[in-house]
């Protein structure tokens, strides 16, 4: 038998072949992206995800705009009216007839505001065009063949802005299909500030019956921000525009300015589209100007118009809505131009409202506690801030 000497070494024992890594191969880390580019790329996704979510809730509203119009308008109406609620209970009215009698006076003073506005602007629509075409002939005159232009869109917009009050008559009785809408789209708005005037004062109780204590107290903070913040807009654009159409139409019956009450009714209508209503409703009154008294009749109009909005800019502004409305001036340019492109007119209008109700959400949001931590936001709790406003 034949063996093996016990100063022998023992071999090893067989196993897999030990494969070496290449000196040149990279490390897994040189693989991964740098961190700032990660995060770039992190914030890219949500950037998109967020417009594509925006986007599709923008169609939807659009989409359903028989329902969400009259809907934004009813709660437009009812933060403009919900403090003459309190005023009425107090006197001994139960809240359903508080409700209908607010409605009815609602009602009232559409109709009136409407009825005034249109004689005005009847009454003045043929002076306006015809001292907006006696400018863009002088403009011509001076400016050559770019004043030829500048008369050609003039008297473009000259008639059109002469017809228009008889063009939308003509189109509301001559569509029946218009007429319906508008006057279901009417009932429809007047019955939900009814009801939201009715029974507003339970939105805390129905929020808390769907949702747990945590996430109602979140959500009842946001509604009232959000309402507060409608309710400065609509209180404060309100008072504003009456200022600036009395002031406007007082200058104007000074300097014997033609169409002065239709010029003080654009003025009114106007100031609820930030920027750019006033500064049409005011160049329209400085050409008018122009037309019938020359040139110093036009600088003095000019004048009168811009020391009304330097005014409204610097004082009205600041004291009236600062507390409910805080947008910046670049904020609201946007959002103004942006609805105007979605919805027209109507867009442009609820725009401002709509995007100061969203940034007091946004607001309500970073200042709530999060999980197990404290609030981030210092002062009292947004919804009282909100009720307060």
């Amino acid at each position: 038998m034949s063996g093996r000497s016990s100063d022998e070494p023992t071999p090893a024992e067989p196993g897999p072949p030990h494969r070496t890594e290449p000196l040149d191969r990279p490390s897994p880390a040189a693989y991964r992206l740098p961190p700032a580019v990660r995060l770039a790329a992190a914030w890219s996704v949500a950037v998109i995800l967020f417009i594509t979510v925006g986007g599709l809730i923008v169609y939807a509203l659009v989409a359903l705009r028989a329902a969400t119009v009259p809907l934004f308008l009813a709660l437009l109406g009812t933060a403009l009216l919900y403090p003459v609620m309190p005023w009425l209970v107090r006197r001994g009215l139960s809240r359903g007839l508080a409700a209908g009698l607010t409605c009815a006076v609602l009602v009232a003073a559409v109709f009136g505001v409407l009825a005034v506005l249109t004689n005005s602007l009847v009454h003045s629509a043929p002076q306006i065009a015809h001292s907006l075409q006696q400018a863009g002939d002088q403009i011509a005159e001076r400016l050559g063949p770019l004043g030829d232009r500048i008369k050609y869109a003039l008297s473009q917009s000259a008639g059109s802005g002469s017809s228009l009050v008889s063009s939308l008559a003509d189109g509301v009785l001559s569509g029946l299909g218009l007429a319906t809408q508008v006057i279901t789209g009417s009932v429809l708005a007047l019955a939900l500030v009814f009801f939201f005037l009715r029974d507003g004062h339970r939105g805390d109780e129905l929020v808390r019956s769907v949702l747990p204590d945590e996430r109602a107290d979140t959500v009842i903070a946001c509604g009232l921000k959000a309402f507060a913040a409608m309710a400065g807009f609509m209180r404060g654009t309100t008072l504003i525009a009456l200022i600036d159409a009395t002031f406007i139409t007082t200058g104007l019956l000074i300097l014997d300015v033609p169409g002065a009450a239709g010029l003080g009714a654009l003025v009114f209508l106007g100031a609820f589209v930030p920027f750019i209503g006033a500064f049409l409703s005011g160049t329209v009154a400085v050409l008018v100007a122009l037309a019938d008294g020359g040139l110093s009749r036009a600088l003095w109009t000019l004048g009168v118009v811009l020391a009304v909005q330097m005014v409204e800019g610097n004082v009205l502004q600041p004291m009236i809505q600062s507390r409910t409305v805080e947008l910046h001036p670049a904020t609201i340019m946007i959002a103004v131009v942006a609805g105007s492109g979605v919805a027209g007119i109507l867009g442009a209008l609820l725009a401002v409202p709509l995007s100061a109700a969203g940034l007091g959400i946004i607001n309500v949001l970073r200042s709530r506690p999060g999980p197990g931590g404290p609030s981030r936001g210092a002062g009292s709790p947004a919804g009282g801030a909100a009720a307060d406003g």
